[in-house]
């Protein structure tokens, strides 16, 4: 039997900080809804007691306080890639898309506590910027940045829709679906829309002729040198 003195120590627990603590706290909101999110949760969650979660963000008024800055801060962080305006247009949608996909409940809190408009500021001025590159200007230039992020708030809220609606019935129609396409005069048509909807794919599609529509085509590739 080993000594007291050979048993190994427990490694020693990484040093608690208040990023760790919102870290925690956000995977509880995303996974459960800020209700579940308590401070005796949290402290088990990281191992530690409820006293050390409030001094680092204080009650959890302060730390819901912080996951919305928090929020606010990283969807503020989207950055355009491509070599044209169009193209770095639906990337900034694209990036824009799938991080409100990933983080419903924060945003609500967000758009309970009324800064969705400043959640929403960064992506705006990466948009403007494109449209500006594009050679839009006043009035074209904001009805593109509004069209581009109407679509994709509006495409999110359906896709959540869609995802907490009852189980489609064997034999029930989808919403859209044409029963001309079933006449025989566009076979290949019923068949795709009797499949569920790739919404990345639709997504994709909607918003690249949203943009062609509203910056034109992206430049053609200038021809190689002999």
């Amino acid at each position: 039997m080993p000594s007291p003195q050979s048993r190994a120590a427990p490694p020693p627990r990484p040093r608690l900080t208040r990023e760790a603590v919102l870290d925690a706290a956000s995977g509880l909101v995303s996974q459960h809804g800020p209700q579940a999110l308590t401070m005796r949760k949290l402290a088990a969650e990281l191992g530690t007691a409820v006293t050390s979660i409030y001094w680092h963000v204080g009650n959890r008024e302060s730390l819901l306080e912080a996951l919305v800055e928090r929020t606010v801060r990283e969807l503020g962080e989207i950055r355009p890639r491509g070599s044209t305006p169009q193209a770095r247009v639906v990337s900034i949608a694209r990036t824009l898309r799938r991080e409100l996909r990933a983080r419903p409940h924060l945003i609500a809190m967000v758009h309970e506590r009324g800064l969705t408009e400043r959640m929403f500021l960064s992506a705006q001025r990466a948009l403007a910027q494109e449209a500006h590159a594009a050679g839009l200007r006043g009035a074209r230039a904001a009805e593109a940045v509004r069209s581009v992020q109407f679509t994709v708030i509006g495409h999110v809220l359906v896709e959540r829709n869609r995802e907490r609606a009852p189980t489609q019935r064997p034999g029930e129609p989808e919403l859209w679906e044409p029963a001309e396409a079933k006449a025989a005069d566009d076979p290949a048509l019923a068949r795709a829309l009797a499949r569920p909807p790739d919404p990345e794919k639709v997504f994709m599609a909607s918003v690249r002729a949203l943009v062609e529509g509203l910056l034109g085509p992206p430049d053609p590739p200038l021809p190689q040198s002999l």
